[in-house]
């Protein structure tokens, strides 16, 4: 078996999270056994999901858990350290550093994106600085860079100064069995739960409450479909984040709170997405969407802000409206909502472009083929020379 150490901040609702806890019985049936070391523990999450040794590094501070991690990666002597998201890439690099273990990071998002500049809570030198120490640190001490998609890489070469040679694009995939199958009958039971009629069209989202998922442009674009006479719910999954606060005053300034459900964090998104008429994507940038590949998966309509990445990921399988602009997310989920014909086509185009792009098992023939490589060959970061 290779051992492999997957770095992570914490075994939370991020897609990182979510796709280490699917990623591992697939791995292990192809001889690569996954243990995971977290920076931080979290109160919610897929830590129950995780089939797998999982050590929480204590510490009070960054040193602290990097000293920690560099003595379980001496004791447990991985082929592979594989890193995701920031303040783990940088402990996974600096703990790896002089031990002769190769170290993966994942690139699972646009985070030097100028988009986020908009964010108001964004302080732009702190972001140029963690730009700064994650281009030189991921240079010199990182071997190899799985990215989930080629505009992912295409931002990390253009932001961090990686060579592209030391990319290789790995989408995220989803297991056809965890999501299940769509379906009359799972759709009624979901709906009766959440109280709606069968001939109620339900636009749903999922996603943290955090700036870069734009709920509230999609709480203002629906505001708008309510005010045309479409007797529509909207539905919102995902846990609280910086911006649940200005997210609840849009709900509260739309007039129409009472068709809008805020159902913070959930473990049945699949089902969710059977029971939806429309899935809403209104993410001002992105590195995959995990949430987006799952709609494709079961078959939901999808309407999504035009990204390079959303482009990528879902191709002819979507409508597509420019970022932060309700009035145009809001005209497409009425025109969708309108048009049975046309949900029905996106719908199929997406199950055949989740079946061609996106089914776990053979992205995991990938992921196990880049683990065995990476582990064969010398490292070459300049901190083991």
């Amino acid at each position: 078996m290779t051992r492999v150490l997957a770095v992570l901040n914490g075994l939370g609702t991020g897609g990182a999270e979510r796709s280490t806890a699917e990623s591992i019985e697939p791995l292990r049936r192809r001889g690569v056994d996954v243990e995971v070391a977290c920076l931080f523990r979290r109160r919610v999450g897929v830590e129950a999901q995780v089939d797998a040794t999982v050590h929480h590094l204590d510490g009070p501070n960054l040193a602290h858990k990097v000293a920690a991690l560099r003595r379980l990666i001496r004791a447990r002597r991985p082929a592979v350290v594989h890193t995701a998201i920031f303040e783990a890439d940088l402990a996974g690099r600096l703990a790896a550093a002089r031990t002769a273990t190769p170290v993966l990071t994942s690139l699972v998002n646009t985070s030097y994106s100028p988009s986020r500049h908009d964010d108001p809570r964004l302080r732009r030198w702190k972001l140029e600085a963690a730009r700064l120490v994650d281009g030189g640190s991921g240079r010199l001490l990182t071997d190899h860079f799985p990215a989930n998609t080629r505009a992912v890489a295409d931002a990390a070469v253009d932001r961090l100064g990686l060579r592209p040679e030391r990319i290789t694009v790995i989408p995220r995939g989803r297991s056809r069995g965890r999501l299940g199958e769509p379906g009359p009958e799972r759709r009624g039971t979901v709906r009766h739960r959440l109280g709606l009629a069968e001939g109620t069209p339900m636009v749903l989202a999922v996603g943290r409450q955090e700036f870069q998922k734009d709920h509230v442009s999609l709480v203002r674009a629906f505001a708008s479909l309510r005010d045309r006479g479409v007797d529509a719910r909207l539905v919102l999954a995902g846990r609280q984040g910086s911006a649940s606060a200005e997210l609840q005053r849009a709900v509260d300034a739309s007039g129409h709170e009472r068709h809008i459900a805020l159902l913070g964090h959930v473990d049945d998104v699949p089902d969710l997405l059977v029971a939806a008429d429309a899935f809403a994507f209104p993410s001002r940038y992105e590195g995959l969407g995990g949430a987006l590949i799952e709609a494709m998966g079961l078959g939901a309509p999808i309407v999504t802000t035009d990204l390079a990445v959303t482009r990528e990921v879902a191709a002819d399988a979507a409508v597509y409206v420019p970022p932060a602009d309700p009035g145009s997310l809001g005209d497409a989920l009425a025109m969708l909502l309108a048009d049975e014909d046309l949900r029905a086509d996106l719908g199929a185009r997406g199950r055949r472009r989740f079946a061609t792009c996106f089914e776990l098992e053979a992205i995991m023939d990938r992921m196990a083929e880049l683990y065995a490589q990476v582990a064969a060959r010398p490292t070459r970061t300049l901190a083991r020379r």
